[in-house]
């Protein structure tokens, strides 16, 4: 149970370096690459927006894809940064440039690659401030050379996998490798919907990001617990969004748990498991975030944002202070608790970070 700061107590806490877990980029040559296939149309890009093709992106044709400057250009990203008081973000390809949903397994693989290049050049123009999650896409043959690849040889601080692999769900048991070496390494992941559960449903009023996301989150979240795969490893997951409808929708998978003999595959209700995963912040709403930090505790929350995006919390510290929690916990979500999950940050060798040939 947390600790709630009472009426009149300390100011909020100002002495913690923040670590944002959860924002996005576009970085330039992958957006550039992906209109030289005929996929995308930079022609807005100079009014903050793109048109991505919905083979590749999930969303309809009809969608512009909000793509302000801090998705590409470093200087207005650290100035956004400043702004909000934080000092890393930990940077990741949205769900709309990573591949996932490409029928071409190839042409999936070669994008993943090409866009966690971009993302190594883009964060060594600081990486005091900007680290990247490598896109990495289970049910890729190489999703796990990849991870090694990003990890070990560029120094990445973790990866981002969407909510479906390329194999199908979550539990396919063609994940299974990236799940061993993620939990094998402590590698922190991040989460993140790709797509939603119902495109066709979720087309009008904007609805794929407010309630798709969510949902697919959840249900990401329900397919690792069900599947076992939690029972199989100790992965340090954040699901992004503060878990979507995850805490809400828990009691009735317990209640299928305990009367329906073809939930019963986990070897505990759903509920044993919601200390299992992180949850980011980026749900922008003190009151629901105060009841999560009272459900996991504040040691399982992590500030997150989902910069620049529409939706992003643009004010992640002022969010955090109004929960009102103790001191410590307000330092736990802050930074404390990502920094203890993360690699220190690499050095970057003599002319950048990429091995020969990767440039």
């Amino acid at each position: 149970m947390a600790q709630h700061r009472p009426a009149g107590g300390q100011p909020p806490v100002a002495d913690v370096p923040a670590i944002d877990v959860h924002t996005h980029v576009m970085p330039l040559p992958v957006l550039r690459r992906l209109e030289r296939d005929g996929l995308a149309d930079l022609s807005r890009l100079g009014a903050g927006s793109v048109f991505i093709d919905p083979r590749l992106s999930g969303v309809p044709t009809s969608a512009p894809i909000p793509c302000v400057p801090e998705q590409y250009d470093v200087d207005a990203r650290l100035h956004r940064m400043d702004e909000a008081g934080v000092a890393v973000h930990l940077i990741s390809a949205p769900p709309f440039v990573s591949g996932c949903h490409l029928p071409d397994h190839a042409a999936a693989a070669a994008l993943m690659r090409h866009t966690n290049d971009a993302l190594a050049v883009l964060a060594a123009r600081r990486p005091d401030r900007l680290r990247p999650l490598a896109v990495v896409l289970p049910g890729l043959p190489d999703a796990v050379d990849e991870a090694r690849r990003c990890r070990e040889e560029l120094g990445f601080a973790g990866v981002c996998v969407g909510s479906r692999g390329l194999a199908g769900e979550l539990d396919h048991p063609d994940h299974e490798p990236l799940w061993q070496y993620l939990a094998g390494t402590g590698t922190f992941t991040l989460l993140h919907p790709a797509g939603s559960p119902a495109p066709a449903r979720l087309a009008d009023f904007a609805l794929t990001q407010a309630l798709g996301f969510p949902l697919e989150t959840s249900l990401a979240a329900a397919r690792l617990i069900l599947g076992g795969v939690l029972d199989r490893y100790d992965l340090r997951v954040c699901l992004g969004h503060a878990g979507g409808c995850v805490p809400a929708v828990t009691p009735r998978l317990d209640l299928g748990w305990h009367r329906q003999p073809a939930t019963r595959t986990a070897a505990h209700p759903p509920s044993a498991y919601l200390t299992r995963f992180y949850y980011d912040t980026a749900m922008s709403d003190p009151d629901r975030l105060r009841r999560l930090v009272d459900d996991v505790g504040s040691d399982r929350v992590l500030l997150g944002s989902d910069a620049p995006f529409d939706l992003a919390d643009r004010e992640p510290r002022r969010t955090i202070a109004a929960i009102g929690l103790a001191a410590a916990e307000e330092r736990r979500i802050l930074g404390g608790t990502a920094a203890g999950l993360l690699p220190r940050p690499p050095v970057p060798a003599p002319g950048g970070v990429l091995p020969p040939g990767r440039a």
